[in-house]
């Protein structure tokens, strides 16, 4: 029984992780703002793709959005409906109707809280760290939501062909036990996908950015899919934002209810 339990808590924080990573997909009502797709060249060496990846990273203070979810495990679909507020690389926070489950997490924390079972998770960035076999913080998973490298491209050399209408872009040398791939969009210089794999382990992560849009002036992802398998398990999500707003005032109650009991994964 407790380890159908714990198995059971496992899968809850790898669906909230996974919903996570596509909270910042914007999509307007109105579709005159979708970026077209440019075409490759290739006389674009790897540090000119990077500088313009780098240069086009969204410049915002806050967001405000609601988004519907539908989620894909194990051949069921349900489909969800959250709110969304940000305060970029400070925090993000989601809520589902009536305020039944509420998710935020910060630069120290990722906590959430559930009120059909009355349990709450409150800790670090592990936990999330080992469902996709890399080492995360905010700023790498705040990257992930705004079509960004999830790690800063300077750090090392990268290689880059044309790869369909994308710059495949990769490290020269990969981790020994992480392999890891961006397709970039020669139009807007943002991600197209984000492909990580964990051969050992059996772990996949892709993210799927099918279009971009300008929102405000600042370019963000429009639709997103997401696929993270660990052995036989896969959870497959697409979203679609109802509406968003930038730079208004937000706020973020939450506060887990007293007498929860606490989710503990060792």
């Amino acid at each position: 029984m407790k380890k159908n339990l714990k198995h059971n808590h496992v899968k809850l924080l790898k669906y909230f992780f996974t919903i996570l990573l596509a909270f910042l997909v914007i999509n307007c009502k109105s579709a005159k703002n979708v970026i077209a797709s440019g075409e490759t060249s290739n006389r674009l060496s790897s540090n000119q793709v990077i500088k313009e990846h780098q240069r086009n990273d969204a410049s915002f203070k806050t967001m405000n959005a609601r988004v519907a979810i539908d989620l894909i495990q194990e051949e069921k679909e349900q489909g969800y409906t959250f709110s969304l507020r940000m305060e970029k690389d400070k925090v993000i926070w989601l809520s589902a109707p009536l305020g039944i489950a509420r998710m935020m997490i910060t630069p120290d924390k990722v906590r959430f809280y559930n009120k059909l079972d009355n349990e709450y998770f409150d800790g670090d960035y592990k936990l999330l760290s080992d469902f996709v076999g890399v080492d995360l913080d905010y700023m790498k998973v705040q990257n992930i939501l705004l079509g960004q490298a999830i790690y800063n491209l300077k750090d090392e050399p990268h290689q880059v062909s044309v790869s369909g209408n994308s710059y495949a872009l990769s490290p020269k040398d990969q981790n020994a036990l992480i392999d890891l791939f961006y397709l970039i969009n020669p139009s807007h210089f943002k991600m197209d996908r984000l492909e990580l794999y964990q051969q050992l382990k059996r772990r996949m992560l892709q993210v799927d950015y099918s279009s971009y849009q300008e929102v405000e002036k600042q370019i963000l992802p429009k639709n997103i899919r997401i696929i993270a398998v660990e052995d036989a398990d896969e959870v497959a999500v697409t979203m679609e934002f109802k509406s968003v707003s930038l730079n208004n005032e937000v706020r973020f109650p939450f506060n887990i209810p007293s007498g929860y009991k606490e989710i503990v994964i060792k």
